[in-house]
């Protein structure tokens, strides 16, 4: 059962980077032009998840059960326990459950909550408790950077293709939106400029960026098994992350970089190589600014990731307990309004075409005219999220369940870097959204650090 497990678990990570695209085409095909990403297509992994953790289940009751028949003494027990980790994960879902029955009770709503923010989770507090080879994790680091390389040249493609093939494909005819009820947008532009970002395969630039952290781990760390392939892969990696233009996810890389650093370097040796890398990135985004400014500061975008968190604080403040599960981030995406939110003398005349978007004008809302719009709450900020939906409690609760992850994860390993880097991303997205990122992280996470026994 071990072997069929882990043979799962590769082919689930090996197809995660393709989700969206594979979706987008399959619904297209089955349900024509112009509609919303079919349900039971979108589906798919989490039907190969929940199969991978019923036999981890099955996994670990047969092997309690013979513990018991052989009547194993006290000391001599194997069986894995419950530990901090396990608690403040159960504390939080709990949490959730308290927070959501007193406050709006929709339990729909909650669910969908609940995929974003926990079934990762609960993915890794099995996985964590069942064995896994070492020719297992040779392999996954090996399916990885292969997958990382046809991303990155799919993006590179795909970056040069008229908008017309991805209508044929099955994507939505808008660019840089989300809509829950139309078609996956192919590609973002870079706001007030027709500069694209690199999406390849995926949902979304930011999504690319943070995944390829994973890849881009392994490139810096293993050397056994990876050799010069590995080399070429972290060409193609480093290529698709810088024109994805994701600035946390290039934050978080270079966090990467100065940790591996100062883990392998002596202290002075360090703060040489440190200081080089800080001036010829410092270089770089001068340079950057200075031709293309837009692609750095990107006003719209940096006004968001300062006001957003900032309104998820008040709320919070408002509302200590919590507001539910499901009324912030990606879940609230999902069940509000598209909002467009143009900056003051825009034109929106462009929008009339397309009557299911909440347009607003600075702080005017003028389309449509003749109703409110629910706007999404979006925090741009994982933690803060936590505390809107879960309250002050749940906020600390899982601030130090990712302390307490990092503090137990080999310092180093592939896992623990991008871990660190998503980690780091939460601060300014709401990073562990997207299904690929976190089914990936915290499946690979189960392998590292298993429970005491």
């Amino acid at each position: 059962m071990q072997r069929i497990r882990e043979l799962l678990t590769i082919i689930l990570l090996g197809l995660l980077p393709f989700h969206a695209l594979l979706v987008t085409i399959g619904t297209k095909m089955m349900l024509g032009p112009g509609q919303a990403p079919m349900p039971m297509l979108a589906l798919w992994k989490e039907v190969v998840l929940g199969i991978i953790l019923l036999i981890a289940c099955i996994e670990i009751v047969v092997s309690c059960q013979l513990s018991v028949a052989r009547k194993t003494p006290r000391t001599e027990n194997r069986q894995p326990r419950t530990d901090l980790i396990d608690w403040l994960i159960v504390s939080l879902i709990a949490l959730s459950v308290v927070v959501t029955a007193s406050t709006h009770g929709d339990w729909r709503l909650y669910l969908i909550g609940f995929k974003y923010d926990f079934v990762p989770l609960v993915a890794f507090v099995a996985l964590r408790r069942v064995a896994w080879s070492d020719l297992f994790i040779e392999r996954v680091y090996k399916v990885l950077l292969a997958v990382a390389v046809a991303v990155a040249v799919f993006g590179m493609i795909a970056m040069h293709i008229s908008q017309e093939f991805f209508l044929w494909l099955g994507y939505s005819d808008l660019h840089s939106l989300y809509n829950p009820d139309s078609p996956l947008a192919a590609f973002q532009q870079i706001g007030g400029s027709s500069i694209r970002r690199m999406q390849s395969t995926m949902s979304g630039p930011n999504q690319l960026g943070l995944w390829l952290l994973l890849p881009f781990s392994i490139v810096l760390t293993c050397k056994k098994g990876v050799g010069s392939w590995g080399l070429v892969a972290g060409v193609f990696v480093l290529v698709a992350m810088f024109m994805s233009l994701s600035r946390s996810a290039l934050l978080a890389a270079g966090v990467i970089v100065v940790v591996l650093l100062w883990k392998q370097f002596p202290r002075k040796r360090f703060f040489q190589f440190a200081g080089t890398l800080f001036c010829m990135s410092f270089v770089l985004l001068f340079a950057i600014q200075a031709f293309v400014p837009s692609v750095v500061s990107r006003s719209a975008s940096t006004k968001d990731h300062i006001s957003r968190p900032i309104e998820a604080l008040q709320t919070i403040i408002k509302n200590p307990l919590g507001l539910g599960l499901g009324t912030a981030g990606p879940a609230s995406n999902r069940t509000s309004d598209t909002c467009v939110h143009l900056e003051e003398g825009s034109d929106p005349l462009w929008a009339q075409t397309h009557p299911n978007l909440c347009v607003f004008v600075g702080g005017t809302q003028v389309q449509p005219v003749d109703g409110a719009c629910s706007c999404p709450l979006l925090p741009e900020n994982w933690y803060l999220q936590m505390g809107v939906e879960m309250g002050v409690l749940g906020f600390v609760l899982f601030v130090m369940l990712t302390i307490l992850i990092l503090r137990k994860l080999p310092k180093g390993s592939p896992v623990f870097l991008a871990f660190l880097g998503v980690s780091i991303a939460a601060l300014f997205l709401h990073a562990w959204e997207d299904a690929t990122v976190a089914y990936t992280v915290w499946i690979l996470l189960g392998l590292f650090i298993p429970p005491p026994r």
